[in-house]
């Protein structure tokens, strides 16, 4: 049996919206292009229909895995969440024992992690962690470079939008 995705709403809508791309517009595009590099006479030395091929590939593939996520999906309740705890959905603002930099994360399922707009995985090393800790609450994670201190500052439910 596969294993349980825990996703937000909002990450479940995004694969659903993905999918939903890749199936009736994505898959159209590349049949077009394979179409007119079919055209252009033989396949064997034709970079353009090995590529629209490859592309075709790869989106197929993207699907399949897509739809496996969807399938296993469970997704974490709106009173599952609170701001008492960290959990999936919540806003977390956290302050480096070390540096006193702080940082605000989203904690998400690992299908929608987006470290560059600051959505961490349950599963990354912060995420498992921090969670179901409380604020105050100071927890040790193991990086790549060692091991660093984190206070949690605050934890926020994420306002409906």
């Amino acid at each position: 049996m596969a294993e349980e995705i825990l996703l937000t709403q909002e990450g479940y809508e995004k694969l659903e919206s993905e999918l939903n791309n890749l199936k009736n517009v994505k898959r159209r595009e590349i049949a077009k292009r394979i179409k007119v590099a079919r055209e252009f006479g033989d396949i064997s030395e034709n970079s353009e229909y090995d590529d629209a091929k490859n592309e075709q590939a790869f989106i197929e593939g993207r699907i399949k895995e897509i739809e496996i996520m969807l399938r296993n999906a469970r997704i974490v309740k709106d009173d599952e969440i609170t701001g008492d705890t960290v959990n999936l959905g919540t806003i977390v603002e956290l302050k480096d024992m070390d540096t006193n930099d702080e940082f605000s994360y989203k904690i998400v399922g690992s299908a929608e992690a987006d470290p560059l707009n600051f959505k961490i995985s349950n599963e990354s090393p912060i995420g498992k962690a921090i969670l179901g800790h409380k604020k105050g609450d100071t927890v040790k994670v193991e990086v790549p470079s060692g091991i660093t201190e984190y206070e949690i500052l605050s934890i926020k439910k994420q306002k409906k939008g």
